[in-house]
């Protein structure tokens, strides 16, 4: 029997005329009210750790191609997404130097070494975020507001503290550059949905299961209000948007899908509820990005018409 070899690339895999670069540029477009609202109360700073963070990712990726002789694919505009998401999940105070340590790590650790883009194991942005967390946590948890160092929302409820919901919900409240508003992400995650870019199921799922957490082991009882704040509050919505929604390292089945947001859900809610920091986005979304393989084997179904040779090779 003839056998014609095929040669797949990594994902993602594009099923329709969109582009990697029109995904990206649609990413783009839907981060850009949450980034224009981070730069307006949090100021200048702000606006130049977007700019670094980008910079830094960009030039990472052209020097690294360059030196390894392959093709320069920033063109593609994943780099600034990456750059930009880094950016969003970062104090508006931190100094220069850690967007350009975390783009680096983002994209030459997290992307490039691993074969590029559709070869990362874990979202860059949240891997570089993660690292810096590590690496430099009382930076990374020092959050100002009109000029004043204070709580986060999910700091004061970890505390057992009241929160203004009105205030969380539209954004006027302190936290990472582009967490705050949880209006003007749901509003870029509808554009997204719209645009067919990305699917609701694993946002709506995520965010649904974080909720039915809270409820049950939040020792507030059934207080809608708190569950709400819990929603609203912190990286959720940046998070379950658009970092676990990336092609590359979610699940391509709705089976998939629904475990995999499941899990970022479940442990969101352990995170925060009973770890010692008010945050677990980020941690909880690559612990499931490493678990995608395994949830992969499970539930991509067996092609049909493919048999166990004697030889133990497959043969259709």
């Amino acid at each position: 029997m003839n056998e014609t070899l095929y040669r797949v690339s990594a994902n993602p895999h594009v099923r329709d005329k969109s582009s990697t670069q029109s995904i990206m540029l649609d990413v783009i477009l839907a981060l850009l009210p949450a980034t224009v609202f981070g730069i307006y109360i949090f100021g200048a700073s702000a606006a130049v750790t977007i700019a670094v963070s980008i910079v830094t990712c960009v030039a990472a990726e052209y020097i690294y191609q360059k030196l390894m002789k392959q093709k320069v694919s920033v063109g593609d505009l994943s780099a600034v997404v990456t750059g930009l998401l880094l950016a969003l999940n970062l104090p508006a105070g931190v100094p220069f130097w850690m967007p350009v340590l975390g783009g680096i790590f983002a994209i030459i650790v997290v992307k490039q070494v691993f074969g590029g883009l559709g070869q990362n194991f874990m979202n860059p942005a949240l891997g570089a975020r993660c690292f810096l967390m590590i690496s430099f946590a009382a930076r990374m948890t020092t959050f100002t507001y009109d000029g004043v160092t204070t709580a986060t929302p999910l700091a004061l409820l970890k505390a057992g503290k009241s929160v203004d919901l009105g205030r969380i919900f539209t954004g006027f409240i302190p936290g990472t550059i582009g967490e705050t508003s949880a209006v003007l992400l749901i509003l870029g995650g509808i554009y997204l949905v719209l645009k067919k870019v990305i699917s609701p199921m694993i946002p709506c799922i995520y965010v649904a299961t974080v909720a039915v957490f809270v409820l049950l082991f939040g020792g507030h009882g059934f207080d809608l209000t708190y569950m709400a704040s819990e929603i609203f509050a912190g990286g959720l919505m940046l998070g379950a948007i658009f970092m676990a929604t990336d092609y590359v390292t979610s699940p391509i089945t709705s089976k998939g899908k629904i475990i995999f947001a499941v899990l970022c859900g479940l442990l969101t809610g352990i995170f925060r509820l009973f770890g010692p920091m008010a945050e677990g986005v980020s941690y909880s979304i690559i612990i499931a990005n490493l678990i995608v393989p395994l949830i992969e084997k499970i539930t991509v179904p067996t092609p049909f018409g493919i048999v166990k040779a004697k030889g133990g090779k497959d043969n259709e």
